[in-house]
């Protein structure tokens, strides 16, 4: 994928701030001409390498990580990314051919992982990590692009992502209207949600709020990073001793390498997805940061696809 340019990234990195913000606000906090900014940022979302998607979140997310038979891992990671629960879907290296988050609620949990992901046709292995909490999601992940002035300027109050999904309340017709319609297009007008949803703009509004802020919705930009000149992406698979989790977790989360730090069940405590720049600067985050003296043990897996992410669909490469 071709890297984009500084003010194509900048204009990325403060959509991944505020997925909402105008054009007009963006370009004054750039500093750049409001007609300049969203020709780019029209044409960036018009051709699909910066995409802005809600995704419903529900209160029990769940990692599985699969090993298929020779030949097999492109049809079960196809298959994977076809599911409407699925969240992100990957290709790695190491001794799994792939890892997916798994979004469902208590009473579908048992039926996907017993009955319908062991029918994957190639299915080897596959191993479950119910994820206990977050430390940072793809919503949070700020590539270091803008300044902190900037980021405090298109977001005054601090975003925190949820320690886990809680039960959520019961949705109305009008809420799953308003939520089927930001998962498709993130940047939708209030009037077109509206319309879609069959009640008033200020309604709509006073919902999409509501949804926001008790976590039945997120809303992201998705790129790849490799666009942003972060070609090398990273799976690592952390242990790490009880007391040392909660701390180690949050240290992971304040770093910009880190798009994604989950606590999880099984054999390792920690899972963190990173993005880098070089093979040499990887070595270099999982062998001489600080954050390495609380690891007991580390595995790395290198991402060579991602199917799914944000629960968007990308183009499958020949």
């Amino acid at each position: 994928m071709v890297e984009l340019s500084w003010l194509e990234k900048q204009i990325v990195a403060a959509l991944q701030v505020d997925p909402r913000a105008s054009w007009r606000t963006i370009a004054a906090v750039l500093r750049e001409p409001e007609r300049t900014v969203a020709r780019r940022g029209g044409d960036l979302l018009a051709s699909g390498v910066v995409a802005v998607r809600g995704i419903q979140l529900k209160p029990k997310p769940v990692l599985v990580e699969m090993r298929c038979a020779p030949g097999t891992s492109r049809m079960a990671v196809q298959a994977l990314s076809q599911r409407t629960d699925t969240s992100f879907v990957y290709t790695i290296t190491g001794s799994s051919d792939c890892v997916a988050e798994i979004l469902t609620d208590r009473a579908r949990l048992h039926t996907a992982l017993s009955d319908e992901l062991p029918a994957i046709v190639g299915l080897q292995r596959v191993n479950t990590y119910p994820i206990l909490r977050y430390f940072k999601t793809l919503r949070a992940w700020q590539p270091g692009i803008l300044t902190a002035e900037q980021r405090r300027a298109l977001r005054p109050v601090p975003l925190n992502d949820p320690k886990i999904f809680g039960e959520h309340p019961s949705l109305t017709e009008t809420d799953r209207q308003i939520v089927a319609a930001l998962c498709e297009d993130g940047r939708m007008s209030f009037e077109a949600i509206a319309r879609r949803a069959g009640t008033s703009e200020a309604t709509a509004r006073r919902r999409t709020d509501w949804l926001l802020e008790t976590n039945c919705l997120n809303l992201r930009a998705l790129v790849e990073p490799s666009s942003l000149g972060l070609p090398v992406e990273a799976l690592l698979w952390i242990k790490t001793a009880p007391d040392r989790l909660e701390s180690l977790g949050r240290r992971l989360a304040q770093l910009m390498e880190a798009r994604y730090v989950a606590a999880i069940t099984g054999e390792y405590q920690i899972l963190a997805d990173v993005t880098v720049a070089s093979n040499e600067a990887l070595y270099d985050f999982t062998s001489s940061s600080d954050w390495t003296v609380d690891v007991a043990e580390l595995s790395t897996s290198l991402l060579l696809d991602a199917r799914k992410r944000g629960g968007r669909l990308n183009p499958v490469l020949s």
